[in-house]
């Protein structure tokens, strides 16, 4: 009798951790506060893994310094099977090209566990802001503000950072590339009208868009996001390099077990196959795809690569 590759990671999922001490929760770390679009995914994630194991999965949030501080939580914790970083490309392959001391060496101290997802960045104008597409928006800084204005940003040093201040010297701005501690804090500006404008990814700001809050008036890739195919692409602007997208991933502690390891990466598969639960996140703006341990190592390694050179031919010195 056949059995198909579902009812394999099923069952392989179904097996219980048994490296896990006294059956603890599994937890999954979040760098970004409550609210968020990474926190949003980890929670929908949360839940299904823990139908999925039988197990409680609780989502811990370690805000602060762009998911620095919830890497070196996981850094620390013990390799048992109980802890789970849930991040996207900054933290992992940004964080260590811009900081001289993050406090984590991802090759060295974690494993990765599976990626899930690729999504977007995207530029966002506020509700208050009389602009209807991100040239626009360039053009009323210029006329309104002498060429000068803030955009947001979720994290310093950041993707968004550098799309900023390739904005402003590219069109002759001033654009200053206002960091905040996570999307959340950031869009809850933009829908005061605090500031004009930000940059956060798709899931982030989907949501506000969809209700004709803020407006997404571009995106990266190489193509047009299939839950905003009325937004054009940066390249599609005539601004080129952003076309490689970000990545969302889990990692675990260095040393955890491989088994583990495994275990966990085939439930995360049965999990985002569920129809459900890869429906919502497409709807949160992610293009949904398994990434085994290797694939996302691979995949981390070359972002990594790519933005390397992007820093450093800006002129960005680590900090």
């Amino acid at each position: 009798m056949q059995i198909s590759r579902r009812s394999t990671l099923a069952a392989l999922a179904a097996l219980p951790f048994a490296s896990r001490a006294d059956d603890k929760p599994i937890r999954l770390l979040v760098g970004f506060p409550a609210g968020g679009g990474t926190d949003a995914i980890a929670r929908l994630l949360g839940e299904a893994l823990q139908a999925s194991l039988g197990t409680t999965v609780i989502v811990d949030n370690r805000p602060g310094a762009g998911g620095q501080i919830a890497a070196q939580a996981l850094k620390t914790a013990p390799p048992d099977g109980t802890t789970f970083f849930v991040s996207h490309d900054h933290t992992i392959s940004i964080l260590p090209l811009v900081l001289k001391n993050p406090g984590f060496d991802p090759a060295k101290d974690f494993v990765p566990v599976a990626g899930f997802a690729t999504f977007a960045n995207a530029f966002a104008i506020s509700g208050g802001t009389p602009a209807a597409s991100l040239p626009d928006y360039l053009a009323w800084v210029k006329k309104q503000n002498g060429g000068q204005g803030n955009v947001g940003v979720p994290a310093p040093a950041s993707v968004p950072e550098f799309l900023v201040k390739l904005l402003g010297e590219k069109n002759g701005l001033n654009l200053l590339a206002v960091p905040y501690r996570g999307s959340a804090p950031m869009i809850a500006d933009m829908l005061g009208n605090q500031i004009s404008a930000g940059v956060g990814s798709v899931p982030d700001l989907i949501t506000n868009h969809q209700q004709k809050k803020l407006k997404i008036v571009a995106v990266m890739g190489q193509q047009r996001q299939g839950v905003l195919p009325e937004v054009t692409t940066f390249a599609e602007l005539g601004i080129a390099g952003f076309e490689d997208l970000p990545y969302y991933g889990l990692f675990a502690p260095a040393g955890t077990p491989p088994a583990t390891v495994e275990r966990f990466s085939n439930a995360l598969a049965g999990v985002i196959s569920q129809p459900g639960v890869k429906a919502r996140l497409t709807e949160l703006g992610l293009s949904v795809g398994m990434m085994s341990s290797a694939q996302l190592a691979t995949r981390e390694r070359a972002y990594s690569a790519a933005w390397a050179k992007i820093i450093k031919s800006g002129g960005f010195q680590p900090q």
